[in-house]
C-alpha cells in the first residue's frame, strides 16, 4: 500500500478541518488499492450525509452494509480499520502532501486515458478530447483562499485601489477613454457588427497596434486563412493598400517588414483552425505548444470570431439550443482569459434585424442574449452610407464594466479599408455624435450626419 494513501485515509478519520479542505479534491480513482478506495467512498458518503467524521464503530457498520465487495475484501477492510492509530499528521504538511499526491494521480490517470483514446480503445471519445483531459489534470489544485474579509482586510483593499492595473492600451483616443486606459487582463471584450462592417478589420488593427507596443499577440482565426489575416496586418503595418501588396518588389517588402521588426520586441502569431472545429481546449493546447516550442506567452489573444468556435462543454450535434451553446463558448473564452491572465478580444454577428441598421442594441446579438451577460466590454460597430462616404464608422457602447457606459455612449473613428486601419478623427467630427451625459436619438444623429455630408459635397 502507498504510504501517502494510508496517511490520507487516516487523517480523513482524525482531522475534520483536513476533511473539509481536502475531501472535495480527492477522487476514489486516485487510490491504487481497493481497500482504501472503498474506505474513502464510505468516509465521503458519511461526511456528506452527517457532516461529521465516522467513528471506527460507525465505519465498520457502514462497511458491513457494502454489497459490492466480497467477504475476503470485507475482512481486509475491517483489519485495515483496526490498525489505524490516532496520531494525526501536522495539518499544513498533510494538506500539501495530499495536494501533490492528487496532482500526480490525476496526471497519471489522464495519461492512461489519453493512451486508451489514442489507440482507439475508447468508443465514446475521440482524440480531440485528449487536450482537455490533460489540461484538467494539470489544473488540479487546492484553493487556499477562503475569501475577502471586508472589515479585517481593508488595508489590502486600499492597496488594491491605488495600485496601477496592468492594461493593454489602444492607439485610439475614445477606446482608451471608455476603458480607462485599455483592456485589463482576465477579460472578454466583444465587437458586435454585421457582415462586412469591420469586425476583422478592428481586430487586425488592434493586433497591429499592440505588436508595436512590444507586446506578444496571438491571433486565432476560424473564418479566414492565416495568410489572409497576415495580409490585412501587412496592409496596416506597412501602410500599403491591401490590393497593391502583391505589386511590391521583394526588396521593398523585405525592407518594410524589417523596419517593423526593429520597432518592436513583440511577436505576433496567427493560427488558423477550420470553422466551428476548435474550442477552448484546442486554444489551451496551442498555448502550451507555443510556450514549449517557441517560449511564447501572449499578452493578448484575438479570436476571429466567437460564433464559429466550438464549445468544449457541448456538442453542436447534440440537443442544445443556440442560446446555451453560444453562451457556453463565451463563458469558456472568459475562463481562458482568466487562466492565461490576458485580455481576449473577439466578435459576434448581429441578428438579421440588426444587419444594415443605423442603430444596434444588445437585442441584436446573434444567436444568444446570454453572450452580453458574460462579456466585460461589448460595443457595436455601425456603418451607414453617410458614414462610409466620409470614411468613418460609429462605435456604440452596449456594456462596459470598466467605466460608465453612458459616457461617450457613441463616438466615431476614421476607417481606411484599403490599409485595414482605424484612426482618430478631429474633435469636430465627434461634436455631432458624442454627448458625455445622455444618449442620442438616432434619427437626429442621421440627420446631422447627412447635413454634414451635404456640406462636404457642395
Amino acid at each position: 500500500m502507498s504510504k501517502v494513501e494510508d496517511l490520507v485515509i487516516k487523517n480523513l478519520l482524525l482531522d475534520e478541518e483536513y476533511v473539509r479542505k481536502a475531501m472535495p479534491f480527492i477522487k476514489p480513482e486516485y487510490f491504487s488499492e481497493l481497500v482504501e478506495k472503498n474506505l474513502f467512498t464510505v468516509i465521503s458518503k458519511y461526511f456528506t450525509d452527517y457532516s461529521a467524521i465516522p467513528t471506527k464503530e460507525a465505519l465498520n457498520i457502514e462497511v458491513g452494509n457494502l454489497t459490492n465487495i466480497s467477504d475476503e475484501q470485507h475482512k481486509q477492510i475491517v483489519q485495515y480499520i483496526s490498525g489505524i492509530d490516532d496520531e494525526r499528521s501536522e495539518y499544513e504538511w498533510i494538506l500539501d502532501t495530499t495536494e501533490k499526491w492528487c496532482k500526480e494521480r490525476a496526471i497519471y490517470l489522464a495519461l492512461m486515458e489519453s493512451i486508451k483514446i489514442a489507440e482507439g480503445n475508447d468508443e465514446k471519445r475521440a482524440t480531440g478530447a485528449i487536450p482537455s483531459i490533460l489540461s484538467d489534470a494539470l489544473a488540479v489544485s487546492f484553493d487556499n483562499h477562503i475569501g475577502h474579509d471586508y472589515l479585517q482586510d481593508y488595508e489590502e483593499r486600499y492597496e488594491f485601489y491605488h495600485q496601477k492595473e496592468e492594461k493593454i492600451p489602444f492607439d485610439l483616443e475614445f477606446f482608451n477613454k471608455i476603458t480607462k486606459g485599455g483592456l485589463p487582463n482576465k477579460t472578454l471584450n466583444i465587437a458586435l457588427a454585421g457582415t462586412g462592417v469591420g469586425k476583422s478589420l478592428f481586430m487586425c488593427h488592434v493586433a497591429s497596434s499592440v505588436l508595436l507596443q512590444s507586446k506578444n499577440v496571438l491571433y486565432i482565426t476560424l473564418e479566414m486563412a492565416e495568410e489572409k489575416i497576415a495580409e490585412r496586418i501587412d496592409a496596416n503595418l506597412l501602410s500599403v493598400d491591401i490590393q497593391q501588396l502583391d505589386q511590391l518588389p521583394k526588396m521593398m517588402f523585405d525592407s518594410k517588414v524589417n523596419k517593423i521588426a526593429k520597432k518592436t520586441q513583440g511577436t505576433l502569431i496567427v493560427k488558423e483552425y477550420p470553422t466551428a472545429s476548435a474550442s477552448v481546449a484546442h486554444f489551451r493546447a496551442l498555448l502550451n505548444d507555443l510556450a514549449l516550442k517557441k517560449a511564447f506567452k501572449p499578452d493578448i489573444i484575438f479570436i476571429d470570431y466567437l460564433n464559429i468556435c466550438a464549445s468544449s462543454r457541448y456538442s453542436k450535434l447534440g440537443n442544445v439550443n443556440s442560446y446555451s451553446y453560444i453562451k457556453a463558448i463565451a463563458e469558456e473564452l472568459r475562463g481562458l482569459a482568466v487562466e492565461a491572465n490576458v485580455p481576449i478580444v473577439s466578435a459576434t454577428q448581429t441578428t438579421r434585424s440588426g444587419y444594415g441598421s443605423s442603430d444596434v442594441d444588445l437585442t441584436d446579438t446573434s444567436e444568444s442574449f446570454g453572450l452580453p451577460a458574460t462579456a466585460d466590454l461589448m460595443f457595436a460597430l455601425i456603418s451607414t452610407e453617410e458614414l462610409e462616404e466620409i470614411n468613418q464608422i460609429m462605435v456604440k457602447q452596449l456594456k462596459n464594466r470598466y467605466n460608465d457606459p453612458t459616457l461617450n455612449k457613441r463616438f466615431v473613428v476614421g476607417i481606411d479599408r484599403a490599409k485595414m486601419r482605424l484612426y482618430d478623427v478631429e474633435q469636430s467630427a465627434q461634436n455631432d455624435i458624442v454627448d458625455a451625459n445622455q444618449d442620442i436619438d438616432i434619427q437626429s444623429l442621421k440627420g446631422d450626419i447627412s447635413k454634414k455630408f451635404a456640406k462636404l459635397k457642395v
